[in-house]
Protein backbone atom coordinates (compact mmCIF):
# COMPACT_ATOMS: atom_id res chain seq x y z
CA UNK A 1 0.00 0.00 0.00
CA UNK A 2 1.14 3.55 -0.74
CA UNK A 3 2.01 6.00 2.00
CA UNK A 4 -0.09 9.16 1.91
CA UNK A 5 1.11 12.48 3.33
CA UNK A 6 -1.82 14.89 3.65
CA UNK A 7 -1.84 18.52 4.79
CA UNK A 8 -4.50 21.19 5.16
CA UNK A 9 -3.67 24.87 4.73
CA UNK A 10 -2.82 26.10 8.20
CA UNK A 11 -5.70 27.97 9.87
CA UNK A 12 -4.56 31.38 11.05
CA UNK A 13 -4.32 31.76 14.80
CA UNK A 14 -6.47 34.88 14.96
CA UNK A 15 -10.04 33.82 15.82
CA UNK A 16 -12.31 30.83 15.38
CA UNK A 17 -12.76 29.92 11.71
CA UNK A 18 -16.01 30.03 9.76
CA UNK A 19 -17.64 27.25 7.74
CA UNK A 20 -15.90 28.40 4.56
CA UNK A 21 -12.51 27.76 6.15
CA UNK A 22 -13.68 24.35 7.32
CA UNK A 23 -14.85 23.13 3.90
CA UNK A 24 -11.98 24.85 2.07
CA UNK A 25 -9.20 22.73 3.54
CA UNK A 26 -9.59 20.78 6.78
CA UNK A 27 -12.84 18.86 6.36
CA UNK A 28 -12.18 17.41 2.87
CA UNK A 29 -8.66 16.45 3.97
CA UNK A 30 -10.17 14.63 6.94
CA UNK A 31 -12.70 12.80 4.74
CA UNK A 32 -9.93 11.72 2.37
CA UNK A 33 -7.61 10.68 5.21
CA UNK A 34 -10.32 8.60 6.87
CA UNK A 35 -11.15 6.89 3.58
CA UNK A 36 -7.52 6.01 2.86
CA UNK A 37 -7.01 4.64 6.36
CA UNK A 38 -10.11 2.47 5.98
CA UNK A 39 -8.67 1.10 2.73
CA UNK A 40 -5.50 0.07 4.53
CA UNK A 41 -3.10 2.83 3.45
CA UNK A 42 -0.43 4.31 5.69
CA UNK A 43 -1.63 7.90 6.21
CA UNK A 44 -0.05 10.89 7.95
CA UNK A 45 -2.44 13.84 8.19
CA UNK A 46 -0.69 16.99 9.41
CA UNK A 47 -2.00 20.45 10.22
CA UNK A 48 -1.14 23.30 12.62
CA UNK A 49 -2.06 26.80 13.65
CA UNK A 50 -0.31 29.54 11.65
CA UNK A 51 0.83 31.82 14.46
CA UNK A 52 3.18 34.49 13.14
CA UNK A 53 2.51 37.80 11.44
CA UNK A 54 1.01 41.17 12.22
CA UNK A 55 -2.61 40.11 12.98
CA UNK A 56 -1.45 37.86 15.84
CA UNK A 57 0.42 40.73 17.46
CA UNK A 58 -2.52 43.12 17.03
CA UNK A 59 -5.03 40.60 18.41
CA UNK A 60 -2.82 39.93 21.42
CA UNK A 61 -2.53 43.68 22.03
CA UNK A 62 -6.31 44.08 21.89
CA UNK A 63 -6.70 41.37 24.53
CA UNK A 64 -3.89 42.73 26.68
CA UNK A 65 -1.89 39.50 26.46
CA UNK A 66 1.70 38.69 25.54
CA UNK A 67 1.54 37.37 22.00
CA UNK A 68 2.93 33.96 23.03
CA UNK A 69 0.17 33.56 25.62
CA UNK A 70 -2.48 34.69 23.16
CA UNK A 71 -1.34 32.16 20.56
CA UNK A 72 -1.21 29.32 23.09
CA UNK A 73 -4.78 30.02 24.19
CA UNK A 74 -6.04 30.49 20.63
CA UNK A 75 -4.39 27.24 19.53
CA UNK A 76 -6.19 25.31 22.27
CA UNK A 77 -9.51 26.99 21.40
CA UNK A 78 -9.19 26.12 17.72
CA UNK A 79 -8.12 22.54 18.48
CA UNK A 80 -11.21 22.08 20.68
CA UNK A 81 -13.45 23.08 17.76
CA UNK A 82 -11.65 20.74 15.37
CA UNK A 83 -12.01 17.92 17.87
CA UNK A 84 -15.71 18.77 17.97
CA UNK A 85 -15.85 18.34 14.19
CA UNK A 86 -14.11 14.95 14.61
CA UNK A 87 -11.12 15.96 12.50
CA UNK A 88 -8.73 13.03 12.86
CA UNK A 89 -5.36 14.77 12.52
CA UNK A 90 -2.35 12.59 13.19
CA UNK A 91 -0.84 15.76 14.59
CA UNK A 92 -2.03 19.35 14.97
CA UNK A 93 1.00 21.50 15.66
CA UNK A 94 2.04 25.13 16.00
CA UNK A 95 4.14 27.19 13.62
CA UNK A 96 5.81 28.85 16.63
CA UNK A 97 7.31 25.50 17.66
CA UNK A 98 11.09 25.11 18.15
CA UNK A 99 11.03 22.52 15.37
CA UNK A 100 9.68 25.02 12.86
CA UNK A 101 12.17 27.65 13.98
CA UNK A 102 15.00 25.17 13.44
CA UNK A 103 13.89 24.02 9.98
CA UNK A 104 12.94 27.52 8.76
CA UNK A 105 16.35 28.86 9.72
CA UNK A 106 17.99 25.87 8.00
CA UNK A 107 16.07 26.62 4.80
CA UNK A 108 17.12 30.27 4.94
CA UNK A 109 20.79 29.43 5.44
CA UNK A 110 20.77 26.96 2.55
CA UNK A 111 19.00 29.42 0.23
CA UNK A 112 21.60 32.01 1.13
CA UNK A 113 24.48 29.61 0.51
CA UNK A 114 23.02 28.82 -2.93
CA UNK A 115 22.71 32.48 -3.89
CA UNK A 116 18.94 32.80 -3.64
CA UNK A 117 18.72 35.32 -0.78
CA UNK A 118 19.91 38.91 -1.02
CA UNK A 119 20.00 41.70 1.54
CA UNK A 120 18.46 44.90 0.18
CA UNK A 121 17.73 48.38 1.50
CA UNK A 122 14.13 49.54 1.18
CA UNK A 123 12.11 52.52 2.37
CA UNK A 124 9.54 51.74 5.03
CA UNK A 125 7.18 53.59 7.35
CA UNK A 126 8.70 54.32 10.77
CA UNK A 127 6.83 55.46 13.88
CA UNK A 128 8.94 57.54 16.33
CA UNK A 129 6.18 57.21 18.94
CA UNK A 130 6.45 53.41 18.81
CA UNK A 131 10.19 53.37 18.21
CA UNK A 132 9.92 50.86 15.37
CA UNK A 133 9.35 50.28 11.69
CA UNK A 134 5.75 49.41 10.93
CA UNK A 135 4.86 46.40 8.78
CA UNK A 136 2.14 47.06 6.22
CA UNK A 137 -0.74 45.97 8.48
CA UNK A 138 0.50 48.18 11.30
CA UNK A 139 -0.35 51.24 9.21
CA UNK A 140 -4.00 52.26 8.97
CA UNK A 141 -5.68 55.17 7.21
CA UNK A 142 -8.21 56.21 4.61
CA UNK A 143 -8.30 54.32 1.32
CA UNK A 144 -7.55 56.67 -1.60
CA UNK A 145 -9.89 54.65 -3.85
CA UNK A 146 -13.10 54.25 -1.84
CA UNK A 147 -12.65 56.50 1.21
CA UNK A 148 -12.89 53.66 3.77
CA UNK A 149 -11.26 55.09 6.91
CA UNK A 150 -9.98 51.79 8.36
CA UNK A 151 -7.96 50.55 5.40
CA UNK A 152 -4.72 48.73 6.17
CA UNK A 153 -1.36 49.37 4.59
CA UNK A 154 -1.50 46.17 2.56
CA UNK A 155 -5.13 46.12 1.41
CA UNK A 156 -8.45 47.88 1.81
CA UNK A 157 -10.95 45.37 3.17
CA UNK A 158 -13.84 47.47 1.88
CA UNK A 159 -12.94 47.69 -1.81
CA UNK A 160 -10.22 44.93 -1.79
CA UNK A 161 -7.68 47.15 -3.61
CA UNK A 162 -4.06 46.22 -2.88
CA UNK A 163 -2.27 49.16 -1.23
CA UNK A 164 1.09 50.35 -0.08
CA UNK A 165 1.27 52.13 3.31
CA UNK A 166 2.34 55.31 1.57
CA UNK A 167 -0.90 55.26 -0.48
CA UNK A 168 -3.07 55.85 2.60
CA UNK A 169 -4.59 59.24 3.37
CA UNK A 170 -4.00 60.38 6.96
CA UNK A 171 -1.99 57.27 7.87
CA UNK A 172 -1.61 56.32 11.55
CA UNK A 173 0.09 53.65 13.59
CA UNK A 174 -2.16 50.68 14.43
CA UNK A 175 -0.16 50.29 17.65
CA UNK A 176 -0.30 53.74 19.19
CA UNK A 177 -2.58 55.66 16.84
CA UNK A 178 0.20 58.19 16.23
CA UNK A 179 0.06 60.14 12.98
CA UNK A 180 3.71 61.20 13.35
CA UNK A 181 5.05 58.78 10.76
CA UNK A 182 8.20 58.93 8.66
CA UNK A 183 9.60 56.98 5.74
CA UNK A 184 13.08 55.67 6.52
CA UNK A 185 15.52 53.27 4.94
CA UNK A 186 15.89 49.78 6.42
CA UNK A 187 17.29 46.45 5.27
CA UNK A 188 15.43 43.21 4.59
CA UNK A 189 16.14 39.80 3.09
CA UNK A 190 14.71 39.05 -0.34
CA UNK A 191 14.08 35.60 -1.81
CA UNK A 192 15.30 35.80 -5.40
CA UNK A 193 12.34 34.05 -6.99
CA UNK A 194 13.26 35.53 -10.37
CA UNK A 195 16.36 33.29 -10.45
CA UNK A 196 14.18 30.24 -9.75
CA UNK A 197 11.36 31.05 -12.15
CA UNK A 198 12.35 28.63 -14.93
CA UNK A 199 12.76 25.76 -12.47
CA UNK A 200 9.36 26.47 -10.91
CA UNK A 201 7.78 26.76 -14.36
CA UNK A 202 9.18 23.37 -15.41
CA UNK A 203 8.08 21.80 -12.12
CA UNK A 204 4.51 23.14 -12.45
CA UNK A 205 4.35 21.98 -16.08
CA UNK A 206 5.06 18.41 -14.98
CA UNK A 207 1.84 18.49 -12.93
CA UNK A 208 -0.44 20.10 -15.54
CA UNK A 209 -2.25 16.87 -16.38
CA UNK A 210 -2.60 15.82 -12.74
CA UNK A 211 -3.75 18.90 -10.86
CA UNK A 212 -7.33 20.18 -11.02
CA UNK A 213 -7.82 23.12 -13.36
CA UNK A 214 -8.32 25.60 -10.52
CA UNK A 215 -4.90 24.93 -8.98
CA UNK A 216 -3.09 24.70 -12.30
CA UNK A 217 -4.62 27.89 -13.74
CA UNK A 218 -3.75 29.97 -10.67
CA UNK A 219 -0.16 28.72 -10.70
CA UNK A 220 0.22 29.54 -14.39
CA UNK A 221 -1.32 32.98 -13.90
CA UNK A 222 1.40 33.84 -11.40
CA UNK A 223 4.09 32.42 -13.65
CA UNK A 224 2.76 34.33 -16.66
CA UNK A 225 3.00 37.56 -14.70
CA UNK A 226 6.56 36.63 -13.77
CA UNK A 227 8.07 35.78 -10.39
CA UNK A 228 9.39 38.80 -8.56
CA UNK A 229 11.97 38.83 -5.81
CA UNK A 230 10.12 39.00 -2.52
CA UNK A 231 10.97 40.36 0.90
CA UNK A 232 10.91 37.47 3.38
CA UNK A 233 11.63 39.39 6.60
CA UNK A 234 9.59 41.78 8.69
CA UNK A 235 10.00 44.15 11.64
CA UNK A 236 7.96 42.29 14.24
CA UNK A 237 8.44 41.10 17.80
CA UNK A 238 6.88 37.71 17.08
CA UNK A 239 8.15 35.29 14.45
CA UNK A 240 11.00 33.00 13.48
CA UNK A 241 14.16 35.05 14.19
CA UNK A 242 16.66 35.71 11.44
CA UNK A 243 19.68 33.58 12.51
CA UNK A 244 22.50 35.67 13.96
CA UNK A 245 25.20 33.34 12.64
CA UNK A 246 24.28 34.27 9.06
CA UNK A 247 22.86 37.82 9.29
CA UNK A 248 24.17 39.31 12.56
CA UNK A 249 23.14 42.90 11.77
CA UNK A 250 19.54 42.01 10.90
CA UNK A 251 19.31 39.67 13.86
CA UNK A 252 20.47 42.46 16.16
CA UNK A 253 17.68 44.63 14.76
CA UNK A 254 15.15 41.95 15.68
CA UNK A 255 14.11 40.99 12.16
CA UNK A 256 11.92 37.90 11.80
CA UNK A 257 10.89 35.89 8.76
CA UNK A 258 7.71 36.78 6.90
CA UNK A 259 4.84 34.52 7.94
CA UNK A 260 4.38 33.21 4.40
CA UNK A 261 8.00 32.05 4.38
CA UNK A 262 7.80 29.99 7.56
CA UNK A 263 4.13 28.85 7.44
CA UNK A 264 4.49 26.23 4.65
CA UNK A 265 7.70 24.99 6.26
CA UNK A 266 5.57 24.23 9.33
CA UNK A 267 4.15 21.23 7.45
CA UNK A 268 7.61 19.77 7.90
CA UNK A 269 7.99 21.31 11.36
CA UNK A 270 4.72 19.83 12.58
CA UNK A 271 5.76 16.41 11.27
CA UNK A 272 8.94 16.73 13.31
CA UNK A 273 6.84 17.77 16.32
CA UNK A 274 4.85 14.55 15.81
CA UNK A 275 8.02 12.50 15.42
CA UNK A 276 9.72 14.01 18.47
CA UNK A 277 6.88 12.74 20.64
CA UNK A 278 7.97 9.16 19.95
CA UNK A 279 11.29 9.17 18.09
CA UNK A 280 11.82 5.43 18.56
CA UNK A 281 8.88 4.59 16.27
CA UNK A 282 8.37 7.76 14.22
CA UNK A 283 10.72 9.07 11.55
CA UNK A 284 9.74 12.48 10.19
CA UNK A 285 12.43 12.44 7.52
CA UNK A 286 10.99 9.26 5.98
CA UNK A 287 8.00 11.40 4.97
CA UNK A 288 9.83 14.56 3.89
CA UNK A 289 13.51 14.07 3.09
CA UNK A 290 15.00 11.95 0.31
CA UNK A 291 11.79 9.91 0.24
CA UNK A 292 11.05 7.05 -2.09
CA UNK A 293 8.25 7.28 -4.61
CA UNK A 294 5.88 5.46 -2.28
CA UNK A 295 4.96 8.74 -0.52
CA UNK A 296 2.15 10.62 -2.26
CA UNK A 297 1.73 14.15 -0.94
CA UNK A 298 -1.69 15.81 -1.24
CA UNK A 299 -2.41 19.38 -0.13
CA UNK A 300 -5.88 20.82 0.55
CA UNK A 301 -6.55 24.55 0.42
CA UNK A 302 -8.84 27.36 -0.70
CA UNK A 303 -7.94 29.14 -3.90
CA UNK A 304 -6.37 32.17 -2.20
CA UNK A 305 -3.64 29.91 -0.81
CA UNK A 306 -2.82 28.27 -4.14
CA UNK A 307 -0.08 30.71 -5.31
CA UNK A 308 1.94 30.23 -2.14
CA UNK A 309 1.73 26.43 -2.33
CA UNK A 310 2.24 26.00 -6.08
CA UNK A 311 4.83 28.72 -6.68
CA UNK A 312 6.40 30.31 -3.60
CA UNK A 313 6.92 27.24 -1.42
CA UNK A 314 8.10 25.04 -4.32
CA UNK A 315 10.57 27.83 -5.24
CA UNK A 316 11.84 27.72 -1.66
CA UNK A 317 12.19 23.92 -1.72
CA UNK A 318 13.92 23.98 -5.11
CA UNK A 319 16.35 26.68 -4.03
CA UNK A 320 17.43 24.78 -0.93
CA UNK A 321 18.99 22.18 -3.26
CA UNK A 322 18.09 19.34 -0.93
CA UNK A 323 15.72 16.42 -1.64
CA UNK A 324 12.66 17.71 0.22
CA UNK A 325 9.32 16.16 -0.71
CA UNK A 326 7.19 18.37 -2.97
CA UNK A 327 3.46 18.21 -3.40
CA UNK A 328 2.05 15.67 -5.87
CA UNK A 329 -1.56 16.86 -5.91
CA UNK A 330 -3.09 20.20 -4.97
CA UNK A 331 -6.80 19.98 -4.18
CA UNK A 332 -8.01 23.58 -4.37
CA UNK A 333 -11.48 24.87 -3.53
CA UNK A 334 -13.45 27.93 -4.51
CA UNK A 335 -15.36 30.00 -1.95
CA UNK A 336 -18.28 28.96 0.18
CA UNK A 337 -20.36 32.12 0.43
CA UNK A 338 -23.07 33.13 2.88
CA UNK A 339 -26.18 33.94 0.85
CA UNK A 340 -23.89 34.92 -2.01
CA UNK A 341 -21.71 37.26 0.10
CA UNK A 342 -18.38 36.70 1.78
CA UNK A 343 -18.01 35.12 5.17
CA UNK A 344 -16.04 37.62 7.22
CA UNK A 345 -14.14 36.92 10.42
CA UNK A 346 -13.56 40.60 11.13
CA UNK A 347 -17.20 41.59 10.49
CA UNK A 348 -18.68 38.43 12.09
CA UNK A 349 -20.69 37.66 8.99
CA UNK A 350 -21.87 34.08 8.51
CA UNK A 351 -21.71 30.92 10.63
CA UNK A 352 -18.54 30.17 12.56
CA UNK A 353 -17.49 26.66 13.48
CA UNK A 354 -17.98 26.99 17.23
CA UNK A 355 -21.46 28.43 16.66
CA UNK A 356 -22.29 25.57 14.30
CA UNK A 357 -21.47 22.99 16.98
CA UNK A 358 -23.62 24.87 19.48
CA UNK A 359 -26.60 24.44 17.14
CA UNK A 360 -26.27 20.87 15.88
CA UNK A 361 -23.83 17.92 16.11
CA UNK A 362 -20.85 17.81 13.78
CA UNK A 363 -22.19 15.17 11.37
CA UNK A 364 -24.98 17.49 10.19
CA UNK A 365 -22.34 20.02 9.15
CA UNK A 366 -19.81 17.52 7.83
CA UNK A 367 -22.29 15.96 5.44
CA UNK A 368 -23.82 19.23 4.24
CA UNK A 369 -20.49 20.94 3.65
CA UNK A 370 -18.93 18.07 1.71
CA UNK A 371 -22.11 17.44 -0.29
CA UNK A 372 -22.00 21.12 -1.33
CA UNK A 373 -18.24 21.62 -1.47
CA UNK A 374 -17.21 24.56 -3.70
CA UNK A 375 -15.18 22.53 -6.16
CA UNK A 376 -15.95 23.61 -9.72
CA UNK A 377 -17.23 27.04 -8.65
CA UNK A 378 -18.33 28.99 -5.60
CA UNK A 379 -21.25 27.57 -3.64
CA UNK A 380 -23.61 29.42 -1.33
CA UNK A 381 -24.66 28.53 2.18
CA UNK A 382 -28.27 29.34 2.94
CA UNK A 383 -30.32 28.16 5.88
CA UNK A 384 -33.06 27.03 3.50
CA UNK A 385 -30.63 24.78 1.59
CA UNK A 386 -29.07 23.48 4.80
CA UNK A 387 -32.45 22.61 6.32
CA UNK A 388 -33.68 20.91 3.15
CA UNK A 389 -30.49 18.83 2.83
CA UNK A 390 -30.57 17.70 6.46
CA UNK A 391 -34.23 16.73 6.26
CA UNK A 392 -34.09 14.96 2.90
CA UNK A 393 -30.73 13.19 2.97
CA UNK A 394 -29.91 12.68 6.63
CA UNK A 395 -33.25 12.53 8.46
CA UNK A 396 -35.43 10.90 5.78
CA UNK A 397 -33.14 8.86 3.54
CA UNK A 398 -30.66 7.52 6.12
CA UNK A 399 -32.06 8.12 9.59
CA UNK A 400 -35.61 7.05 8.82
CA UNK A 401 -34.39 3.89 7.07
CA UNK A 402 -32.38 2.81 10.10
CA UNK A 403 -35.19 3.55 12.54
CA UNK A 404 -37.91 1.87 10.45
CA UNK A 405 -35.95 -1.32 9.95
CA UNK A 406 -34.72 -1.80 13.51
CA UNK A 407 -37.92 -0.67 15.24
CA UNK A 408 -40.17 -2.85 13.09
CA UNK A 409 -37.91 -5.89 13.42
CA UNK A 410 -37.73 -5.50 17.20
CA UNK A 411 -41.51 -5.20 17.42
CA UNK A 412 -42.25 -8.26 15.26
CA UNK A 413 -39.22 -10.55 15.73
CA UNK A 414 -37.57 -9.48 18.97
CA UNK A 415 -34.07 -8.17 19.67
CA UNK A 416 -32.11 -10.53 17.44
CA UNK A 417 -31.62 -10.36 13.68
CA UNK A 418 -34.31 -12.66 12.22
CA UNK A 419 -33.34 -15.57 9.99
CA UNK A 420 -36.03 -15.79 7.32
CA UNK A 421 -35.72 -17.56 4.02
CA UNK A 422 -32.96 -17.70 1.43
CA UNK A 423 -32.16 -14.59 -0.62
CA UNK A 424 -34.13 -14.35 -3.83
CA UNK A 425 -34.22 -12.30 -7.02
CA UNK A 426 -34.85 -9.01 -5.20
CA UNK A 427 -31.82 -9.54 -2.94
CA UNK A 428 -29.60 -10.50 -5.87
CA UNK A 429 -30.70 -7.39 -7.75
CA UNK A 430 -30.03 -5.27 -4.66
CA UNK A 431 -26.57 -6.79 -4.21
CA UNK A 432 -25.59 -5.94 -7.77
CA UNK A 433 -26.91 -2.40 -7.36
CA UNK A 434 -25.07 -1.84 -4.08
CA UNK A 435 -21.83 -3.18 -5.57
CA UNK A 436 -22.13 -0.80 -8.52
CA UNK A 437 -22.91 2.22 -6.34
CA UNK A 438 -20.13 1.38 -3.90
CA UNK A 439 -17.62 1.16 -6.76
CA UNK A 440 -18.77 4.61 -7.92
CA UNK A 441 -18.38 5.95 -4.38
CA UNK A 442 -14.85 4.56 -4.15
CA UNK A 443 -13.95 6.00 -7.55
CA UNK A 444 -15.08 9.50 -6.64
CA UNK A 445 -13.23 9.46 -3.31
CA UNK A 446 -10.08 8.17 -5.02
CA UNK A 447 -10.24 11.08 -7.46
CA UNK A 448 -11.07 13.59 -4.70
CA UNK A 449 -14.39 14.55 -6.25
CA UNK A 450 -16.24 15.22 -3.02
CA UNK A 451 -19.63 16.39 -4.27
CA UNK A 452 -19.84 13.39 -6.57
CA UNK A 453 -18.76 11.11 -3.73
CA UNK A 454 -21.56 12.53 -1.57
CA UNK A 455 -24.03 11.91 -4.39
CA UNK A 456 -22.85 8.30 -4.66
CA UNK A 457 -23.19 7.83 -0.89
CA UNK A 458 -26.68 9.32 -1.00
CA UNK A 459 -27.55 6.88 -3.81
CA UNK A 460 -26.37 3.99 -1.63
CA UNK A 461 -28.70 5.11 1.13
CA UNK A 462 -31.56 5.56 -1.34
CA UNK A 463 -31.10 2.02 -2.66
CA UNK A 464 -31.98 0.67 0.78
CA UNK A 465 -35.18 2.70 0.87
CA UNK A 466 -36.15 1.54 -2.62
CA UNK A 467 -35.61 -2.10 -1.61
CA UNK A 468 -37.67 -1.61 1.54
CA UNK A 469 -40.53 0.00 -0.38
CA UNK A 470 -40.45 -2.76 -2.99
CA UNK A 471 -40.53 -5.59 -0.45
CA UNK A 472 -42.83 -3.79 2.06
CA UNK A 473 -42.16 -6.10 5.03
CA UNK A 474 -45.05 -4.52 6.96
CA UNK A 475 -47.35 -6.08 4.34
CA UNK A 476 -45.19 -9.10 3.57
CA UNK A 477 -45.33 -10.30 7.17
CA UNK A 478 -49.10 -10.87 6.90
CA UNK A 479 -48.68 -13.64 4.33
CA UNK A 480 -44.98 -14.60 4.38
CA UNK A 481 -43.26 -14.27 7.74
CA UNK A 482 -40.00 -15.82 6.50
CA UNK A 483 -39.99 -13.44 3.57
CA UNK A 484 -40.43 -10.45 5.86
CA UNK A 485 -37.66 -11.73 8.12
CA UNK A 486 -35.34 -12.05 5.08
CA UNK A 487 -36.17 -8.50 4.02
CA UNK A 488 -35.36 -7.14 7.48
CA UNK A 489 -32.16 -9.16 7.78
CA UNK A 490 -31.05 -7.87 4.38
CA UNK A 491 -31.91 -4.30 5.41
CA UNK A 492 -29.93 -4.70 8.65
CA UNK A 493 -26.93 -5.77 6.63
CA UNK A 494 -27.38 -2.60 4.59
CA UNK A 495 -27.33 -0.58 7.82
CA UNK A 496 -24.03 -2.21 8.78
CA UNK A 497 -22.61 -1.53 5.33
CA UNK A 498 -23.73 2.09 5.58
CA UNK A 499 -22.05 2.33 8.97
CA UNK A 500 -18.72 1.21 7.53
CA UNK A 501 -18.62 3.17 4.28
CA UNK A 502 -20.24 6.39 5.59
CA UNK A 503 -17.56 6.90 8.24
CA UNK A 504 -15.48 9.40 6.20
CA UNK A 505 -18.51 11.71 6.03
CA UNK A 506 -20.38 11.10 9.31
CA UNK A 507 -18.05 9.26 11.73
CA UNK A 508 -20.10 9.69 14.90
CA UNK A 509 -23.32 8.49 13.29
CA UNK A 510 -21.47 5.62 11.63
CA UNK A 511 -20.22 4.46 15.01
CA UNK A 512 -23.75 4.58 16.43
CA UNK A 513 -25.09 2.48 13.53
CA UNK A 514 -22.29 -0.03 13.89
CA UNK A 515 -22.75 -0.33 17.65
CA UNK A 516 -26.41 -1.19 17.15
CA UNK A 517 -25.28 -4.74 16.33
CA UNK A 518 -23.55 -6.89 18.97
CA UNK A 519 -21.11 -8.53 16.56
CA UNK A 520 -18.31 -10.27 18.50
CA UNK A 521 -15.69 -9.83 15.77
CA UNK A 522 -16.68 -6.73 13.82
CA UNK A 523 -13.25 -5.87 12.46
CA UNK A 524 -14.20 -4.78 8.94
CA UNK A 525 -12.51 -1.52 7.96
CA UNK A 526 -14.15 -1.39 4.54
CA UNK A 527 -16.54 -3.36 2.37
CA UNK A 528 -15.45 -4.20 -1.14
CA UNK A 529 -18.02 -4.08 -3.96
CA UNK A 530 -17.65 -7.86 -4.32
CA UNK A 531 -18.34 -8.50 -0.63
CA UNK A 532 -21.19 -6.00 -0.68
CA UNK A 533 -23.16 -8.20 -3.08
CA UNK A 534 -23.78 -10.90 -0.49
CA UNK A 535 -24.92 -8.63 2.39
CA UNK A 536 -24.11 -11.26 5.03
CA UNK A 537 -21.90 -9.40 7.52
CA UNK A 538 -24.66 -9.45 10.16
CA UNK A 539 -25.90 -13.04 10.50
CA UNK A 540 -29.24 -14.16 11.88
CA UNK A 541 -29.30 -14.35 15.65
CA UNK A 542 -27.10 -11.28 16.17
CA UNK A 543 -28.46 -9.19 19.06
CA UNK A 544 -29.24 -5.58 18.17
CA UNK A 545 -30.57 -2.41 19.76
CA UNK A 546 -32.48 0.50 18.30
CA UNK A 547 -30.25 3.60 18.58
CA UNK A 548 -31.66 7.03 19.39
CA UNK A 549 -32.84 9.13 16.45
CA UNK A 550 -29.78 9.62 14.26
CA UNK A 551 -30.81 12.93 12.73
CA UNK A 552 -33.57 15.20 14.00
CA UNK A 553 -35.71 16.74 11.31
CA UNK A 554 -35.43 20.52 11.23
CA UNK A 555 -38.67 22.48 11.37
CA UNK A 556 -39.81 25.77 9.88
CA UNK A 557 -39.46 27.19 13.39
CA UNK A 558 -35.82 26.05 13.49
CA UNK A 559 -35.23 27.72 10.14
CA UNK A 560 -36.65 31.02 11.31
CA UNK A 561 -34.63 30.84 14.53
CA UNK A 562 -31.38 30.33 12.59
CA UNK A 563 -32.14 33.15 10.16
CA UNK A 564 -33.03 35.50 12.99
CA UNK A 565 -29.78 34.74 14.80
CA UNK A 566 -27.44 34.85 11.82
CA UNK A 567 -29.36 36.84 9.23
CA UNK A 568 -30.91 35.60 6.02
CA UNK A 569 -28.54 37.54 3.79
CA UNK A 570 -25.07 39.07 4.06
CA UNK A 571 -24.77 42.48 5.67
Amino acid sequence: MARHLITSALPYINGIKHLGNMVGSMLPADVYSRYLRQRGHDVLYICATDEHGTPAELAAKEQGLPVADFCAQAHDAQKAVYDGFALAFDYFGRSSSPQNVEITQHFARRLNENGFIEERAIRQVYSPADGRFLPDRYVEGTCPHCGYDKARGDQCENCTRVLDPTDLINPRSAISGSTDLEVRETKHLFLLQSKLENEVREWVARHDKDWPQLASSIAHKWLTEGLHDRAITRDLDWGVPVPADTWPELAAEGKVFYVWFDAPIEYIGATKEWSDQDPSTRDWKSWWYDVDNDVRYTEFMAKDNVPFHTVMFPATELGVREPWKKVDYVKAFNWLTYYGGKFSTSQKRGVFTDQALDILPADYWRYFLIANAPESDDSSFTWEHFTATVNKDLADTLGNFVNRVLSFSKKRFGEEVPAGGEPGEAEAKLGEQIAELLAEYESQLESLQFRKAAAALRALWSAGNSYLEEKAPWLEIKTNQDGAALTLRTAMNLIHLYAVVSEPFIPTTSAAMRQAFALPQDTATWVSPTDAKSLTAVPAGTPFTVPPVLFAKLTDEDLETYKERFGGEPA
